[in-house]
């Protein structure tokens, strides 16, 4: 750097002193420079095994299943006959209570959790917002197994007695609406276990819509409010647009929790192995419920192998659910930015 010379000295006529600047700071050194290369190792050996441990449960319930598979094959799949003492397997049943029941969940559960969400970051007063956030939240530590035993001998009861009844009385000859809603009314049934599962999930799906929703950013929502616009108006084309990626992440979030949900499904479902008509009160079964009930009495052979090939298809269908979430994901992080 160049010297800084003195008016004073220019003045004097004597030779001007060279003023060094200050000198810099000494460089911070590296201590212990292998603790990057251990944290690196430690970190890609964690990933790994998670690799490894995930290819270990796909080749272990692949081994597991491979006598049904080579004597049912695909068949496996659209086959509704279970019966043990045969041994002639197939998983429709179970596939079909599966998937119905996940569905009337996300069915209930996202509208009602859009609400919660909603109104706790742009409704509600500052004194109820904590308290009503921590009892959504306080939803998700109860067991299941409660809430199995709640759907079984309260929830049932009522849904069969101020539900089912007076639907069947009403709907009595319609065509297809009176199938819907047929059965015993016992409370038990499909529908039964969708709604438990509902109220099962909704804390996931709240939670996480009501953070993704209150990092929506202040400016952005008082400009829509300046112009005019109402609650809904602002929650529909500004907090929505900008959240939309980390809503989709708590519904798949939920729907992954309601798949593999074993417990209060057993107590609601049925459990019966047979699938007599499409009605939404039927009792039925799903394959995590059929994994509880028979795996620990199920004999070496087919019935073992059958009950691990549903084990391998409730995989594949999460893993699918999954891949088309992320493939979901990423059209609209592509899409983000170009509506004006």
């Amino acid at each position: 750097m160049a010297a800084i010379l003195p008016a004073n000295n220019f003045e004097s006529g004597r030779p001007a002193e060279l003023v060094q600047p200050k000198s810099l700071p000494p460089a911070r050194r590296r201590v212990a420079p292998w603790a990057d290369t251990v944290f690196s190792l430690l970190a890609h050996g964690a990933a790994w095994l998670t690799l490894a441990l995930l290819a270990g449960i796909i080749v272990s319930l692949i081994i597991g299943a491979a006598p049904a598979i080579k004597e049912f094959g695909l068949a496996f799949l659209w086959t509704t006959e279970w019966d043990p003492v045969q041994e002639k397997f197939g998983g429709l049943v179970m596939i079909y209570g599966t998937l119905m029941t996940s569905f009337i969940a996300l069915l209930i559960a996202v509208p009602v959790s859009f609400g919660i969400a909603l109104f706790l970051t742009e409704l509600s007063p500052s004194w109820l917002k904590r308290p009503l956030g921590v009892a959504v939240e306080l939803l998700a530590a109860v067991p299941s197994i409660v809430y199995g035993m709640w759907g079984l001998m309260v929830f049932g009861p009522i849904l069969a007695t101020y539900v089912q009844q007076p639907l069947q009385s009403l709907l009595n000859g319609v065509p297809v609406l009176g199938g819907l809603v047929s059965g015993p009314p016992v409370g038990i049934g499909i529908l039964s276990a969708g709604i438990i599962l509902a109220i099962m999930i909704i804390p996931f799906i709240a939670s996480v819509m009501r953070d993704v929703f209150e990092v929506t950013p202040p400016m952005l929502k008082e400009s829509a409010y300046g112009l005019g616009a109402t609650t809904w108006e602002v929650v529909a084309n500004v907090v929505l647009p900008y959240t939309k990626t980390g809503v989709m992440g708590g519904i798949m979030l939920g729907l992954g929790r309601a798949l593999g949900e074993t417990m209060a499904v057993t107590f609601v479902i049925g459990n019966m192995n047979q699938l007599n008509s499409l009605s939404v009160f039927e009792a039925a079964n799903s394959i995590t419920s059929a994994l509880a009930n028979e795996f620990a009495e199920a004999s070496e052979g087919l019935h073992q192998a059958s009950l691990i090939y549903l084990g391998l298809v409730l995989f594949f269908i999460t893993f699918v659910v999954l891949a088309c979430s992320k493939v979901l994901l990423s059209q609209l992080k592509k899409s983000e930015g170009t509506r004006s």
